[in-house]
């Protein structure tokens, strides 16, 4: 029997659709756009060359088509969803590259031209912690109380050797001031990890999910590391091959990572849709349901749940 408070299914873990559905009692979508961004770490603010791992999209490989405005990529989406599911609501995903990094009237031009369309109910913007001016901070907790805004916080790793590796190009201070100033103005906040970084351990992986245990955020994205073709880490597996987890190795992981964090949060995703032009490696990420079927199913065989190992959520830092 499913012991699992936060499920309406024989999910072990507190999904993005139960969510929705008892927030917003409806299916709910979200549109992936790219709004024309770069990033702090590319532009040569803080560091260049972007992330090791990202393609020339910035992670917005199945985000809209940037040559095209925001409102025709938001209807492309929509248009094929409303399809199957006609009374659908949606959520604009600023997703390519950092969305919160131009002058604060760019931003409210391109949020606000997403929010005024039929249906749309909120907005999730992805971002870096060290890519939220003050004035842009004052205008997101404005516009959190007008509508249901998500801000996605790329951390990947707690690992400071990583993070270096990796360009990421900013400290763990800098992650926590944003998270607390985030959740002190009480805006919703997402974190995005990913295992099998280059040599990280099991337990570096598991260390970075229990740290987020501290604070009060609403979701976790965790992604299984891509190796795409014409990125920086796709060059260096190929002159010299890392190991890399495999599909039993990482639905391990994943599920330990789980059994350690705290049930109210949303698991947004627990594995990643590689665009099948550009992986180098694993090819097991092509069978998306595959994993996501083994990890129900060890967490069965385990007879475990997200957060059965963790404390009680008085204990975060907000």
């Amino acid at each position: 029997m499913n012991k699992f408070l936060y499920s309406n299914s024989n999910k072990r873990y507190h999904t993005l659709d139960y969510f929705y559905k008892e927030k917003f009692h409806s299916k709910v979508f979200k549109i992936s756009l790219n709004a024309g961004f770069t990033c702090p770490n590319i532009d040569g603010k803080v560091g260049t060359g972007g992330c090791i791992y990202c393609s020339n999209l910035g992670s917005g490989d199945f985000a809209g088509n940037e040559k095209d405005d925001l409102v025709k990529q938001f209807h492309s989406i929509k248009n094929m969803m409303e399809k199957k599911w006609p009374n659908g609501k949606y959520i604009g995903y600023f997703q390519a590259h950092t969305n919160t990094y131009a002058p604060l009237s760019v931003l409210k031009e391109k949020y606000e031209t997403i929010l005024a369309l039929e249906n749309v109910i909120g907005l999730s913007i992805a971002t870096r912690p060290d890519a939220i001016t003050e004035e842009c901070m004052n205008y997101l907790e404005e516009l959190s109380k007008k509508t249901y805004l998500v801000i996605e916080l790329g951390l990947q790793t707690i690992h400071e050797k990583t993070s270096k590796f990796i360009n990421r190009c900013h400290t763990l201070e800098c992650f926590e001031n944003c998270v607390k100033e985030l959740c002190k103005r009480k805006i919703n906040v997402v974190v995005h990890i990913i295992n099998g970084l280059p040599y990280e351990t099991k337990e570096m992986m598991l260390e970075t999910t229990k740290y987020l245990n501290q604070f009060d955020i609403q979701g976790i994205k965790i992604h299984m590391l891509h190796v795409l073709k014409n990125t920086r880490l796709g060059l260096l597996y190929q002159q010299e091959p890392f190991p890399i987890l495999s599909r039993e190795e990482y639905v391990d992981i994943v599920c330990d990572q789980l059994e350690r964090l705290r049930p109210e949060i949303v698991v947004h995703r627990v594995t990643g849709d590689p665009d099948a032009s550009l992986l180098i490696t694993p090819d097991w990420l092509f069978k998306k349901f595959c994993v996501l079927n083994e990890i129900d199913k060890e967490l069965v065989k385990r007879n475990t749940y997200q957060g059965i190992y963790t404390k009680k959520k008085t204990n975060v830092v907000s």
